[in-house]
């Protein structure tokens, strides 16, 4: 036992003080003195402490001793944990135990993956192959009519009930396979933005030609049912999906969707490159013009993937980048950097004159230096200058740095009505292997933008080289019930990759100019691809993850693309460049990140630490890491083997006749997430249940089902095995009079994903009620994790139940549902924030009170063979708070005949009296029992502060640092410095004069009558073209940060301890006990001691890890390793470079531009 002073100090006994003076008589008088004090002070110490042990640490610890046994019976009595680890000790002459091999089992999944994914790309061959064909023979009729089934008009009438056109009846069904969408699975139909005219010849042409793809589409889907959608997107805009849907407007009747947006799209249309934006920032760029430069900048951002390279210059009389960290560098432009450079451009402010020359010298620096350092892509190279004209003599900056060779293209875009400086800016792009567009209004932009595609494309076309792609993961937000899907299945399980493949055409005549006809592509849903991957080969911790050549997560259990602002969930705007290096945040060197990114095979082990419940509880695991790449794909597959239990598998094998009989027992279910028998191949099978599908195979009225013949066999050796534990609980049931209330369910399940329960009570008394639902997800086995009791048990001595109370979504560490975030809060703001919400829980509804008020106790069963041991389950029993509260009061008081003669504070001691409060907690620090009711489930930090830093202090718990590389914090003020070195005053007046001036010319050259009669130059600015200017305030909203957050653990080799805290005028006791046989602690605080001013709650709320500067800019321009994707398109010598934009019928103004150049020239 311990006993510990205010001051810290521990109080020797006498005896000790003697001894100690003993043999220090041969020194000094002084010393003899300095003893003598020493004894007389630690004497008087000890008194004081002893006067004020005003809790006995026996009492405590009778208590702790009677409660355990109170437990523990209880548990084993109504769960029967001790009956089942006895049938399992029972079979283990009869079972086997395996060492999970890792390495083999890591390739065979990759050969499976791979097999896959090969037929997904050879039904996209099949697909641009007959779309090629069709094309070739296909003759270009400018007064086409065609009509087709536009998926925005399907089954509408007009006012006197007739089809509107291009609708029609078109036929629609319910399909389990798509999502439960309605869909029509014999035929395609056409999705048209509503920017683009669904009438229009190049369309109709298209669809016209692509109708060939709808018998393509039925064939793939019946070689393969396991594909889902099918589609092409055609370079002038329409997208024909199969099957066929009911296209969804948004609520302002618009469809936004544009399929030559997409990431499939543009990587299968352009191999990889390095883009420098320069945009025009002089002061005649200002109103609408900057406008429509900045859509026009963030929708080039957006046609770029994360195997391109980015930057961004602005230039008026001198250079800057946008992005000052970013200086004479590209970067990554994964979705993290996209979204950064597009709340850099929204501050764009234009002032002086627009001096192009110097901003391209530094455009063609970057882009040298890039590859001669072998940075970036290392394949194409482009330019893409944003003005509203050119003035400068700039000719000699493309001779020095681009000609001959002209490697790096030049794509120009003219802002504004103006056509003065058309002829300038086309004749830059002309020159250097580019393209010119002029954007008058915001409408232009998306088609004219596009147009770079086309030309960056030709060198691939021409040589007719059908690269496959493979996109990134990404969420489909298009299609309906998205909303639906993000509330009913595990976040990391919503994400989706795309195989695709360019159509080019064939044509002779037209082969020069390298015309891409669109991309034809195919999804695959991550989840299916991790099925192959089944849970129960990897164990109770282990799990599978996908990585893409760039290190970005593709697939992986921790990984939270969502989160919620107010009712909405959404994905987060970092969501698919995630790295690996911060999920699997323990491997600081990057070994298995690079290993995996450069497609090796190999193993290594790492010390990690992991949690469960959301963040709550930490566990400390070894796990052992195997790894391999999916060939012909730029994936690598990962698994993880914990050490311990993870490291083996038994088997067991029983008759098909026995194992069916018990399988059918109504208290039996199995994991409706896994594959047992694969129902998705026969559309007959579609609506059958995994148990369904398993008990039809058994009993032969399916025999053509294709099931895991091991996974079958495990599940009914363990229905065999479990099959006493029903009539165990059902005779436990039956005595009703024996019964406790407050037992509600009793549980098990095995590693086959085998579960039974059993209900003691019924729906409308039972207190946890969504305990093991269809929606309790957390608490059942599904493709992404074991179930959390499973998990916390079998890191606890089996035979030993661990206790705890369920997390609440109200208690969830990783704040990705919560608008109210508090990372980047002060630490008074903090506490605040806690007493508010406890206020708001003490207020709470007590039937929202209640559901929340129920405890799980659970154990590990094992099975021994020779050396080995494996577990085969876990066993629980889910109680209501009230029946272990109503244990505890009564176990937790001295009887009234108690000698109270020799004590003089309360007596007898008793938890419920007004002296004390007492509480018991598990070994995570969280409350199950207090007397405030509203305690339970909290942390005991935010109860009692100034005792539970007194317990880390005195080692009884320990703090560990967590880390969340995916959290979501409130936004900071995004502060851009734009600065320029102060100038002498004369240049300073020199400048206005100059802007001035140069402001009038262009106003007397834009100045044109003819101009009047074109109605496009008067289109209005609608800023709802422009998706990235819609930012909130940004006071209001969340963006990615980084946290660090702590969790706490009981030190278990400490069984009991006792202080006392000073806290001004008072003193508080308290004495802890640990309760035997189980992870639970009993703590006895004296309570009429204030110390919450001394000691502020300590709570475990995560904290925004906050960079200086320097640290910040050298993270975001860090350039992990990657792989680059193996083929690049970039020249051919038949590119016919003279399709380089639209001819305009310009009048020049020659005096006008002369006086313009030559007063630059005079300034300057």
């Amino acid at each position: 036992m311990q006993i510990a002073a205010a001051a810290g100090m521990t109080c020797w006994s006498r005896a000790n003080a003697e001894n100690a003076s003993k043999s220090d008589r041969s020194g000094p008088h002084r010393g003899k003195l300095m003893m003598l004090l020493w004894i007389i002070l630690s004497s008087s110490l000890c008194l004081m402490v002893d006067g004020q042990m005003k809790i006995s640490p026996e009492t405590v610890q009778q208590w702790a001793v009677s409660f355990g046994k109170e437990l523990s019976a209880l548990s084993s009595r109504y769960s029967g944990a001790k009956l089942l680890q006895k049938k399992y000790k029972d079979v283990e002459g009869v079972v086997k135990i395996e060492e999970v091999n890792g390495e083999e089992l890591v390739k065979k999944f990759a050969e499976e993956m791979e097999e896959m994914l090969g037929r997904k790309m050879k039904s996209v061959k099949r697909l641009a192959e007959s779309a090629e064909d069709a094309d070739l023979y296909h003759e270009y009729n400018e007064t086409l009519e065609f009509d087709y089934y536009n998926s925005l008009l399907i089954n509408s009438a007009d006012e006197d009930g007739n089809p509107v056109p291009l609708g029609g009846e078109f036929a629609l069904e319910a399909n389990e396979h798509f999502n439960k969408l309605r869909v029509n699975t014999e035929q395609s139909n056409i999705q048209v933005p509503t920017n683009v005219y669904n009438r229009d010849p190049d369309i109709l042409n298209g669809v016209y030609m692509s109708e060939a793809l709808n018998d393509v589409f039925v064939d793939n889907f019946q070689k393969d049912p396991t594909l889902t959608w099918q589609y092409f997107g055609s370079a002038s805009g329409f997208f024909r999906l199969y099957p066929g849907i009911q296209w969804i407007p948004d609520e302002n009747g618009v469809v936004t969707f544009d399929c030559r947006n997409r990431n499939w799209y543009i990587q299968a249309a352009t191999s990889p490159k390095d883009v420098v934006i320069v945009v025009d920032v002089s002061g005649s760029m200002k109103g609408l013009r900057l406008t429509i430069a900045k859509h026009t900048i963030n929708t080039i951002l957006d046609t770029l993937g994360e195997n391109d390279f980015v930057n961004i210059i602005a230039y008026s009389d001198y250079v800057r980048y946008v992005e000052p960290c970013f200086k004479g560098t590209l970067v990554q432009a994964d979705l993290d950097n996209r979204e950064h450079f597009k709340l850099l451009v929204e501050e764009l402010h234009v002032k002086g004159e627009g001096k192009v020359k110097n901003a391209m010298k530094e455009s063609f620096r970057i882009l040298n230096e890039a590859a001669a350092l072998g940075q970036g892509s290392l394949c194409n190279q482009a330019i893409m200058l944003i003005t509203d004209g050119a003035m400068e003599d700039f000719k000699d900056v493309f001779e020095n740095f681009n000609w001959p060779e002209r490697r790096v293209r030049v794509f120009t875009y003219l802002i504004g009505r103006e056509m003065t400086f058309a002829e300038n800016v086309k004749w830059i792009a002309c020159n250097n292997k580019g393209y010119y567009t002029h954007v008058s209004t915001l409408a232009d932009v998306q088609e004219n933008v596009m147009e770079y595609l086309h030309v960056l494309s030709r060198p691939m076309v021409i040589n007719h080289d059908h690269d496959i792609i493979w996109t990134e993961a990404y969420m489909d937000s298009v299609l309906p019930c998205t909303e639906e899907l993000f509330t009913t299945q595990a976040q990391s399980l919503l994400l989706m990759t795309s195989v695709a493949m360019p159509v080019f055409s064939k044509k002779q005549e037209t082969l020069s100019h390298g015309i891409l006809l669109g991309v034809v592509g195919t999804d695959v849903a991550l989840k299916e691809l991790m099925r192959l991957a089944p849970r129960y080969k990897l164990g109770i911790h282990g799990y599978a993850f996908l990585l893409t050549n760039n290190g970005y997560i593709l697939s992986h259990p921790e990984l939270r693309p969502l989160y919620k602002e107010g009712k909405k969930l959404k994905p987060k705007p970092n969501y698919n460049s995630v790295d690996l290096s911060e999920v699997e945040w323990e491997d600081t060197e990057e070994m298995l990140r690079t290993a995996m990114v450069k497609g090796e095979t190999g193993a290594m082990s790492l010390d990690v630490r992991t949690t469960v419940d959301k963040g709550r509880r930490v566990m400390f695991l070894k796990n052992d890491y195997f790894y391999t790449v999916i060939n012909e794909t730029p994936f690598s597959l990962g698994i993880v083997l914990t050490r311990g239990y993870g490291e083996y598998i038994f088997i067991g094998n029983v008759s098909v006749e026995e194992g069916l009989h018990d399988l059918l027992t109504p208290d039996l279910t199995i994991a409706s997430e896994w594959t047992y028998c694969e129902t998705d191949i026969d559309p007959d099978h579609r609506k059958l249940s995994q148990l369904q599908a398993v008990v039809k195979y058994l009993t032969g009225k399916e025999p053509d089902l294709d099931c895991d013949a091991l996974l079958l066999q495990q599940t009914l050796f363990d229905a065999v095995v479990t099959a006493p534990m029903e009539a165990y609980w059902t005779a436990l049931m039956l005595n009703t009079s024996g019964m406790d209330e407050g037992i509600e369910t009793v549980f098990l399940g095995t590693r086959s994903g085998l579960m039974r329960f059993q209900r003691y009570t019924g729906i409308e008394k039972r207190t946890g009620k969504s305990f093991l639902t269809s929606t309790d997800k957390e608490n059942m086995f599904t493709l992404d994790h074991f179930p959390v009791w499973y998990r916390r048990a079998a890191e606890y001595p089996a035979g030993k139940f661990l206790y705890y109370t369920p997390r609440l979504d109200t208690r969830d560490i990783f704040k990705d549902y919560e608008a109210d975030y508090s990372a980047t809060f002060s630490a008074e703001e903090v506490e605040l924030q806690a007493e508010e919400g406890g206020r708001k829980r003490r207020e709470a509804d007590d039937d929202e009170e209640e559901a929340g008020r129920i405890a799980i106790a659970t154990t590990a069963v094992t099975v021994t063979v020779g050396k080995k041991t494996a577990i085969a389950g876990a066993i629980g029993v889910q109680m209501t708070l009230a029946l272990m509260e109503s244990r505890f009061w009564a176990i937790a008081a001295q009887p009234n005949d108690t000698d109270c003669s020799d004590v003089e504070w309360a007596c007898p001691l008793r938890c419920d009296s007004y002296e004390i409060e007492c509480y018991v907690i598990d070994n995570n620090g969280f409350v199950l029992i207090s007397k405030q009711r509203n305690d339970a489930g909290r942390f005991f930090g935010e109860v009692d502060g100034s005792v539970m830093t007194t317990l880390i202090r005195m080692g009884m718990f320990k703090r560990v640092s967590l880390f969340d590389y995916q959290a979501m914090c409130k936004m900071t003020s995004h502060s851009v410095s734009s600065a320029r070195p102060l100038l002498s005053p004369f240049y300073g007046l020199a400048s206005a004069l100059k802007w001035f001036l140069s402001n009038f010319l262009l106003f007397l050259l834009e100045f044109n009558i003819c101009g009047y009669w074109h109605t496009d130059h008067f289109a209005e600015a609608k800023p709802s073209y422009g998706s990235s200017s819609a930012h909130k305030k940004r006071g209001d909203s969340l963006q990615p940060c980084d946290t660090e957050y702590p969790s706490f653990v009981y030190e278990p080799s400490v069984k009991e301890t006792n202080s006392i805290i000073k806290c001004g005028r008072c003193q508080k006791m308290f004495v802890m006990h640990q309760i035997p046989e189980t992870n639970l602690l009993m703590l006895v605080v004296q309570a009429d001691c204030d110390c919450s001013r001394q000691y502020p709650p300590l709570t475990m709320e995560p904290r925004e890890v906050k960079y200086n500067a320097s640290v910040k800019c050298d993270r975001m321009r860090s350039q992990k390793i990657r792989r680059r994707p193996e083929s690049c398109h970039a020249y051919h010598e038949q590119e016919n470079a003279n399709d380089c934009g639209g001819a305009s019928a310009i009048s020049l103004s020659a005096a006008l531009f002369l006086t313009c150049l030559s007063f630059s020239k005079l300034v300057s």
